[in-house]
């Protein structure tokens, strides 16, 4: 594994405005979201509104990751994302939500997921995941990927595409009638090939015009998950895969998520709908 020293917080910079014009959601200025106590299967009307949320997410990480390079901090690609989705009329769904201060989560190598951007500077052969959710139409639409930085060791690269395989085979895992448990099936027999560790404690999530409706989706074989899949579902799948163990520590900043053993982790993330067939990807560019 790449020999990089592990990292330490960096400095806030200052909230950045968002224009008075675009609609809030409901938890901006509270210290939690109301609970969501809708349905989980959706209107065709709500699964257009997020197409619309997941396109404009999609594109606003899309445009961060093309600023990814050895020098760059975090904040910057914070920065990019906030102002793609405010001038595609989109609220950052990450800003506010239970007091996060920026617009997306940016999580460099250990870091398992929830990184807040910084004056961090991205090394050479650094990792780096950028977690961007757009809240536009009344609806959210959430997405993440893991990037490499400059000159990359072969452990953190293949680490890199094998998370972003095994969300690819758990999306095709996904039918109707099926119990939400395969979905954690798939990802965990296919991260044991190679030793992986597979965080539990943090999963995928419904979400529609709730950031995190309460459908909880594990990325390893629950035997507690046994909720039937359904058309017209929409959640997140999201599997964190780790070259070490799945524990995690958390910095004082409450947000913060790194492995137990500092080794490396990366994550992969769509939202979905459910069709007749299988899954539609609403997170697409």
């Amino acid at each position: 594994m790449s020999g990089q020293s592990l990292l330490v917080p960096g400095e806030l910079s200052p909230t950045r405005p968002v224009p008075g014009n675009i609609r809030r959601p409901e938890y901006v200025g509270k210290p939690a979201p109301t609970p969501y106590t809708g349905p989980e299967v959706q209107t065709p009307e709500t699964v257009e509104a997020m197409r619309v949320a997941g396109r404009i997410a999609a594109r606003a990480m899309a445009e961060a990751a093309k600023l990814i390079s050895p020098g760059v901090t975090t904040d910057e690609l914070d920065r990019v994302a906030h102002e793609y989705m405010c001038d595609h009329g989109a609220y950052p769904s990450t800003l506010g939500y239970r007091g996060f201060p920026k617009s997306l989560c940016s999580s460099v190598n250990e870091v398992i997921c929830h990184g807040i951007p910084d004056s961090t500077v991205l090394r050479d052969g650094d990792i780096v995941n950028l977690d961007v959710t757009a809240y536009i139409g009344g609806v959210h639409g959430d997405n993440n990927a893991t990037y490499l930085v400059g000159d990359v060791d072969e452990e953190s690269r293949l680490l890199v595409e094998r998370t972003r395989e095994s969300l690819e085979r758990a999306i095709k895992a996904v039918k109707p009638g099926r119990q939400i448990n395969i979905i954690g099936r798939v990802i965990e027999s296919y991260a044991k090939r190679f030793g992986y560790g597979v965080v539990r404690d943090f999963t995928g999530h419904g979400i529609n015009s709730s950031f995190h409706s309460g459908l909880i989706i594990p990325h390893y074989d629950s035997p507690h998950a046994t909720t039937v899949i359904q058309p017209g579902m929409t959640f997140t799948i999201e599997p964190m895969l780790t070259l070490g163990t799945h524990e995690y520590d958390m910095w004082d900043d409450g947000w913060t998520v790194v492995t137990k053993d500092r080794k490396r982790t990366a994550q992969f993330e769509h939202t979905l709908v459910v069709t007749d067939s299988g899954a539609e990807i609403l997170t697409l560019p």
